[in-house]
């Protein structure tokens, strides 16, 4: 196992951190875990030392299995992530709950690395108004947390208007090979980094998506003169950033731990050749020709005023297409565009055609045309 140091501040860390979010399931949902607890404890013995989890992963029941995984040893040999429920903060009494029912239900008394959850424009706004900062100067005062960080999805400025705003030790952003433009995307990465602060990765292989064997992009990997699998391409790639820290992996089967903890002692930053980066460069290419709407998700179309969610609802749609995962990308629709977040529906479906978007879309795409197709596509 590799590791690399974050900043001065934090210990050094395993550069494969295993994600709780993505655990095998039994048939009625529920976490296996006999097979999850050896999972963890097999990517421990083998290096790893960073398990990111977050409050409601597995519909809440990933921050206590991380807690009963880790006994008997276990916890003394890991650095514990996880997040702060964004959404559900109301008040500054809020924030204090959650962390203590988090350190509760992860059997610790402190959290080692603490993130603020998917942080947003609105998330931000609300949090900042509600003294997040405050918050967590306290709980590392008081030793609760060792590490402010945050995770995000939202524009690069955003981005870093946040990194700016307080003194984090880290962040958390999506990052791959078909990512490096998208929400942080390089730019924020190097931002971020040159202002000190250490980078973790989720989503380096698109949540499975980019480990897909698929025609037309098989084809281009075979022209390296090592042979791997997709999903160390994407792996690798991340790693070959010096920036990153911490790339995260969802592993759902033991499989897939023994396979990335073996890739992870070859993912140096810097390692891969101008000729394998040309690969990915036509990797993207062809996978960029399969895009189905043309949308930047610049998001000058929104809000509606019926409340559809049009760039989320485009890159679902888009998602299913390019990579082949109607399914895969049908339950992203459903997380995304069904309320997770306000418990109001921002379908395709909800769409009354009043045209207010078009008139604002910088691309003169015909949304209104291209929301009944991916309201046909995932179905009303």
């Amino acid at each position: 196992m590799l590791y690399r140091k974050m900043n001065n501040k934090a210990p050094d860390l395993s550069i494969l951190g295993f994600g709780c979010m993505r655990l095998p399931t039994k048939e009625d949902g529920k976490i296996d875990e006999d097979h999850a607890t050896k999972m963890l404890r097999y990517a421990i013995d083998h290096g790893v030392n960073y398990v990111d989890t977050a409050y409601p992963y597995h519909g809440g029941e990933s921050e206590p299995f991380v807690g009963r995984a880790l006994s008997g040893g276990y916890r003394e040999k890991v650095h514990i992530a996880t997040k702060l429920p964004s959404w559900l903060i109301t008040s500054r009494k809020d924030m204090d709950k959650y962390l203590d029912e988090q350190l509760v239900r992860l059997k610790t008394d402190h959290i080692d690395f603490y993130l603020v959850h998917g942080l947003n424009t609105g998330f931000w706004e609300n949090l900042s108004g509600l003294g997040i900062t405050d918050f967590l100067n306290d709980a590392i005062a008081d030793g609760r947390i060792r590490h402010a960080g945050f995770s995000f999805h939202d524009n690069v400025a955003l981005f870093k208007k946040i990194v700016d705003a307080y003194d984090w030790t880290f962040a958390q952003i999506q990052y791959n090979f078909m990512d490096d433009h998208y929400q942080a995307g390089t730019e924020g990465l190097r931002y971020a980094a040159k202002k000190g602060l250490g980078i973790v990765v989720m989503e380096p292989v698109r949540g499975g998506l980019l480990a897909r064997d698929l025609k037309g992009v098989r084809e281009i990997w075979q022209k390296a003169n090592t042979q791997q699998p997709p999903a160390a391409w994407a792996l690798r790639w991340v790693w070959n950033h010096p920036e990153v820290t911490v790339v995260l992996s969802g592993m759902s089967a033991m499989e897939q731990v023994r396979q990335n903890v073996a890739l992870a002692d070859a993912g140096q930053a810097g390692s891969l050749t101008k000729a394998e980066l040309t690969l990915y460069a036509k990797v993207k290419k062809e996978l960029e020709k399969r895009v189905a709407i043309p949308c930047t998700g610049c998001k000058y179309c929104v809000p509606c005023p019926h409340g559809v969610a049009i760039p989320e609802c485009f890159e679902e749609f888009n998602r299913g297409h390019i990579y082949d995962a109607k399914e895969q990308a049908t339950q992203h629709y459903m997380m995304i565009c069904g309320g997770f977040f306000d418990n109001q529906p921002h379908f395709a479906s909800v769409c009354e055609e009043c045209g207010e978007c078009e008139e604002k879309c910088p691309q003169s795409l015909p949304i209104r045309e291209n929301l009944k197709k991916v309201a046909e596509y995932f179905g009303k």
